[in-house]
């Protein structure tokens, strides 16, 4: 498998994974800002995997910004990607939009 089919395959992965956890708690709680972070934030451990994926967003879109000149117009994808499911598909779409430029 070569490395954009890898990157797609984790754009896939990145996607339904986290979407498991999140439908089911959407069916059952409705739209409620305030208890997805309360949720969130719910004790330590939670928090400190919340605050991971919090911080890795940040990274991410400094390093989206940086590929500014290579992807062009195409830097908005990974970035929405980021914002209506997580780094888990925002960082492979990006490094799939990386491999389909030319260096």
């Amino acid at each position: 498998m070569n490395r954009k089919s890898m990157y797609l395959a984790l754009c896939l992965a990145g996607t339904i994974l986290p979407y498991t956890q999140f439908v089911p708690w959407l069916f059952e709680h409705g739209l409620d800002v305030p208890l997805f972070f309360n949720d969130m934030f719910a004790n330590r451990i939670i928090a400190f995997f919340a605050t991971d994926v919090l911080v890795s967003a940040v990274v991410l879109f400094v390093f989206i910004a940086f590929e500014r000149r290579r992807l062009g117009s195409k830097l908005w994808l990974p970035a929405v990607a980021v914002l209506i499911v997580g780094v888990s598909l925002g960082l492979p779409l990006l490094l799939y939009l990386r491999e389909t430029e030319a260096p």
